[in-house]
């Protein structure tokens, strides 16, 4: 009898513990799945926030392999899958929450649907820091606010993981991007393309500095709390606020009377209930070809970390990292 391959993962038992390094099972691609031999992982903050069992919006039971973000090549498809074939390199927002196997280990079986061609000038590093801050920030620029040619926008929170990219998806479509940033990042929101703005200067300054008092077109904000009720003083009239982070309660009064709008994000929802995998695949898409022209690159750590020092790399998510920290794999 031939014994079932298997592959190295990491294992949450309970909530704050340790990733215990386990053999698992290889996974067997179902119908409309992909087999990918992961390469990179990519650590989210949300990663942190499940395994301390603080996120019950992502409703992952434990014992549980984490890890949301993935590049990797194709090692087989299930029945019914066209658009991949083994040999593809690929990436996406496929797993670690909803009871759906992570990233952090050598294989998974995911939805082809939520799949991307990774983009052919990056390394599968740098593709799996993208996924769930691209789709992010492209749900609330473009699928809510409709960005276009010629508006302002400003980023709240322009130097962090969702920032970084909304900036630039900002600038690929033809705006004029301003960007929030602790003092000791605003060249790198310069660097990125954006007007830097000091976190630290009142709402009224800002809007009356880059705005003439107007207002921004549209306001992206990822960092919540009082920022989003600023975020809703900074619109102009008319105009659009985006929140990845409006969990909390807040006087909408400030956005009713400039007659603006406003729309939440919720990234995960897709993952949990199904509904709208082709989208983030089309999302990724479109991001590959952003990537492939220039236009979108991850910010990364410089800290290379493997399955062996996955602890490392969230110690060093809950410190505040240099840039998007990524586990490669193999």
């Amino acid at each position: 009898m031939t014994d079932l391959p298997t592959m190295r993962a990491l294992v949450l038992d309970r909530p704050d513990g340790k990733l215990r390094l386990a053999e698992l099972a290889r996974p067997v691609p179902a119908e409309g799945q992909v087999l990918v031999r992961i390469a990179a992982s990519g650590v989210n903050p949300l990663d942190l926030k499940i395994r301390a069992g603080a996120a019950a919006h992502a409703r992952h039971s434990l014992p549980a392999v984490l890890g949301i973000d993935l590049a990797g090549t194709v090692a087989a498809v299930g029945p019914g899958v066209t658009g991949f074939r083994p040999g593809d390199e690929v990436y996406g927002m496929a797993g670690g929450v909803g009871g759906h196997q992570g990233s952090l280990a050598e294989y998974a079986a995911v939805d082809a649907a939520l799949l991307a061609p990774k983009p052919a000038n990056l390394s599968m590093r740098e593709a799996a820091a993208l996924p769930l801050v691209t789709i992010t920030a492209w749900e609330g620029l473009v699928d809510r606010a409709g960005v276009r040619d010629g508006q302002s926008v400003l980023v709240q929170g322009g130097a962090g993981g969702v920032g970084h990219v909304a900036v630039q998806l900002a600038r690929a479509f033809g705006a004029r991007v301003f960007a929030t940033a602790s003092a000791g990042k605003l060249e790198l929101v310069r660097r990125l393309g954006a007007t830097p703005i000091d976190r630290v200067e009142s709402v009224e300054a800002i809007v009356a500095a880059h705005t003439g008092g107007r207002g921004f077109d549209l306001v992206y904000d990822t960092v919540g709390g009082p920022v989003l009720d600023a975020s809703f003083q900074a619109v102009r009239r008319f105009g659009h606020v985006v929140s990845a982070l409006g969990w909390g309660s807040h006087l909408l009064a400030p956005l009713s009377f400039r007659a603006a709008t406003y729309s939440g994000i919720f990234t995960l929802l897709p993952l949990l209930t199904g509904e709208g995998r082709e989208h983030h695949g089309e999302i990724l898409r479109r991001a590959t070809a952003l990537a492939e022209a220039g236009q979108l690159a991850p910010i990364l750590d410089p800290r290379r970390f493997t399955l062996d020092t996955a602890e490392a790399a969230h110690q060093a998510v809950a410190a505040g990292p240099a840039g998007k920290v990524v586990v490669e794999i193999g």
